[in-house]
């Protein structure tokens, strides 16, 4: 395989490095540079695996670093925005520690999902990408917002940390093929996500976030729904 073999490693190193940067910066309080540096993680993290796939270069270390690099990249860099926000609200020198809730609760995620056979080809609980993106586009957009209600900031940590591990079924992103009738939750996304940035621009991240895990819940009450009242549906 050769040097084949190592390009997947090397992609999802650059999402340890994203992730780092991003770290660097959150705590310098650049929450533009935390987005750009969080999505460019999500851009190596979705890359690693699309190389793997067309490589054929899967290892069991491969999936390891890719673990361990999400712990940084879209764990602990929220953690550390979310850090930053509360010191710059002035909330004391213990409250903004409450920002590492985030990191602890995205490598329990992370873990479980490694384990969790029942994630194959979707997730159950919120992934951590999306969690860190949220944030992010929140610092971006509403960091001024946020510093003058503090405790709304803590009261979302604790919301979206819990969201990373609640049984809650939230769909894939990746399209089976370009049919409606097998893609029908990406298709409604895309169009929400379009409709989104239509009317916010580029403050667009953390409300594409919350759409994502809206609609999520909508379609597990409409499935729940139709499992409960089967002689309705059918």
């Amino acid at each position: 395989m050769g040097i084949k073999k190592h390009i997947p490693n090397s992609i999802t190193c650059l999402n340890v490095f994203s992730g780092c940067v991003a770290v660097y910066l959150a705590f310098r309080g650049e929450y533009s540079g935390v987005l750009i540096a969080i999505l460019l993680a999500a851009v190596f993290d979705f890359m690693d695996g699309l190389a793997a796939r067309v490589l054929k270069a899967y290892s069991p270390m491969g999936k390891e670093l890719d673990s361990l690099a999400d712990v940084i990249s879209f764990g602990l860099a929220p953690g550390a925005l979310v850090f930053s926000l509360l010191t710059n609200a002035g909330m004391g020198e213990y409250l903004p520690f409450v920002g590492f809730v985030i990191p602890v609760f995205s490598a329990l995620r992370l873990a479980k999902f490694n384990v969790d056979e029942r994630q194959s080809t979707s997730f159950i609980g919120l992934p951590t990408p999306a969690n860190a993106i949220f944030w992010a586009g929140m610092a971006y957009s509403f960091s001024t917002f946020l510093a003058s209600q503090p405790w709304l900031l803590i009261g979302g940590a604790l919301v979206f940390s819990y969201l990373l591990l609640a049984e809650l079924p939230m769909f894939s992103l990746k399209f089976k093929n370009l049919r409606w009738a097998d893609n029908q939750s990406q298709f409604l996304f895309l169009l929400g996500c379009i409709a989104i940035m239509i009317v916010t621009g580029i403050g667009s991240f953390a409300f594409i976030i919350v759409w994502y895990v809206l609609l999520s819940l909508v379609l597990w009450l409409i499935s729940y729904w139709k499992v409960s009242n089967p002689k309705i549906t059918n």
